[in-house]
């Protein structure tokens, strides 16, 4: 692995270039029409802020179903999903591994951590719901969960340091067999207040065989709000199942939060 120091976060606040947008139209005409114009479209281009708080039934009618990311997903028992920590995610990150030592170490473990927990954003402060679903040897694990006494927003910043913190590093299993691990930065839809997403690949060995574990990964902010998706498994990533979930999740979020019953998908029409 070649060593690199880290490189600053980037976090652009939708709230500035919103801001940026009315200013605008509030200099481009003193005459009244054309501002009042141009507000209304600031209005309809602006994330539409939540009306509600979170409920537990809510986050559970925030879930996607099957019919949501499509393909041959099929949804299983929550008793089931509990079960759902993969051995290979458990290790120690090799602090030699990093130029800053013990500091991007431990950020590369709480990734570890996070995806093993299923608490990628930490610990909800408030409702949360999973839902599990699978498609062969694949797993796809959706989560709707409210932060309003902690800050998702540092969560996604931090996720978003990653790609180069994290780029490549060993880790030790509890059995001191070693694996590597790799963190790359993936493209989702724009959806919600924020969003990052990442693809994990750890290699490594299972029954003395070699093994290799890839999870697409997504996080998306919708005001103190989130959900993230996990999916994948030995038989490679599901990023356009994970697009799928993030964008017809977030709009059932949305939904939710504004009082509203989700629409039905289109294959639930059909």
């Amino acid at each position: 692995m070649i060593r690199r120091p880290s490189r600053p976060v980037r976090v652009l606040s939708s709230a500035l270039a919103v801001g940026a947008l009315l200013t605008t139209a509030a200099c481009s005409d003193d005459g009244g029409e054309d501002v009042s114009q141009a507000g209304a479209v600031a209005r309809q281009t602006s994330t539409a802020s939540p009306t509600t708080t979170l409920t537990e039934d809510g986050a559970r009618t925030a879930l996607i179903t099957a019919a949501d990311i499509e393909d041959d997903w099929t949804q299983v028992k929550d008793s089931e999903v509990a079960g759902w920590h993969d051995s290979l995610l458990i290790g120690q990150a090799d602090v030699d591994d990093f130029l800053t030592g013990k500091t991007d170490a431990a950020d590369c473990q709480r990734l570890l951590d996070g995806l093993y927990t299923d608490e990628l954003l930490g610990k909800p402060s408030g409702a949360s719901a999973l839902r599990g679903f699978q498609q062969g040897d694949s797993r796809l694990l959706y989560q709707v969960a409210a932060y309003e006494r902690t800050d998702p927003q540092e969560a996604l910043a931090w996720l978003k340091t990653l790609p180069q913190e994290c780029d490549e590093f060993t880790v030790t299993g509890n059995g001191g067999g070693d694996r590597t691990v790799q963190v790359i930065e993936t493209t989702l839809p724009k959806e919600g207040d924020d969003r990052v997403g990442l693809r994990v690949t750890i290699k490594g060995t299972a029954d003395g065989e070699p093994t290799t574990l890839t999870e697409d990964v997504a996080a998306v902010r919708v005001g103190a709000d989130a959900i993230t998706v996990t999916a994948g498994g030995l038989d490679g990533g599901q990023q356009d199942s994970v697009d799928a979930a993030v964008k017809l999740g977030t709009q059932r979020l949305n939904d939710v939060l504004a009082g509203k019953s989700p629409a039905a998908t289109p294959s639930e029409i059909e």
